[in-house]
């Protein structure tokens, strides 16, 4: 079948600390989570084992990472495989485990386990897709919007990643959202964002700070629009700092 482009962590901080007044907004909390308020609370498990609860995460920062998933109902989003590939990447390139050792990411995806699997099992074709787009055999031809569409695949997807089915590192924790549950609470899941057909979110970032209070989120306009992970490591200690002085 043709594919079509869709187009545990830390702060150096010196100590933790936990605050007095540490909350977070009760499970049946539903509607878009607020800035500056108590982030919706949930218990999900975790793909590589284990399950995570938002609120026994308190002293520590959380981002939650939210991709697009599907965009039709039988095809994935390349750049949501590309960038778990890339953020698996930039942590261990940059150190960000001992640099920001105070914060926890995860990568929020909202199907079940045997949908997460097939997920992978798509990836290395996925990558492959994109190192296709980035090289045309008639490259230094192109006009118009197809070269356009080029110098964006480029510039989205910089670095060339290629895996193994079953071979695929996996050092950032997935959490299996099934059925949407978190996602549509939150008000992010969206099946006709952007020109999409299929059951997908509207990617999103959220951090919570030290006290369960949501700090920075931020919602795709469309599917190239997404924060690069340099930029988010750049936001977390701002708002570590909000948290501290709560």
């Amino acid at each position: 079948m043709k594919k079509r482009m869709c187009t545990t962590l830390g702060l150096g901080i010196i100590a933790l600390v936990v605050l007095p007044g540490f909350s977070f907004a009760q499970n049946d909390t539903t509607g878009p989570a607020m800035i500056g308020e108590p982030m919706h609370d949930f218990t999900l498990p975790v793909y590589q084992g284990g399950e995570i609860s938002l609120s026994n995460l308190k002293g520590r920062m959380v981002m939650l990472i939210f991709p697009r998933g599907k965009f039709k109902p039988d095809e994935w989003c390349h750049l949501g495989m590309y960038k778990y590939v890339e953020l698996c990447d930039f942590v261990e390139e940059n150190n960000i485990k001992e640099k920001l050792n105070l914060l926890d990411i995860f990568y929020v995806i909202s199907y079940n386990r045997e949908m997460i699997d097939d997920w992978f099992d798509e990836l290395p074709q996925q990558l492959k897709d994109i190192e296709k787009w980035k090289n045309p055999p008639d490259a230094d031809n192109l006009t118009g919007r197809r070269k356009v569409f080029l110098e964006r695949v480029r510039r989205t997807f910089p670095k060339k990643y290629a895996y193994k089915q079953r071979e695929i590192p996996m050092p950032i924790p997935i959490l299996i959202d099934e059925e949407a549950r978190l996602s549509s609470r939150l008000g992010i899941f969206s099946p006709g964002w952007d020109g999409g057909e299929g059951p997908q979110n509207i990617p999103s970032v959220y951090i919570v700070d030290v006290n369960g209070i949501l700090r920075f989120k931020y919602l795709a306009q469309n599917t190239w629009d997404r924060p690069g992970y340099d930029y988010l490591m750049r936001v977390t200690p701002c708002a570590f700092s909000w948290g501290r002085k709560r």
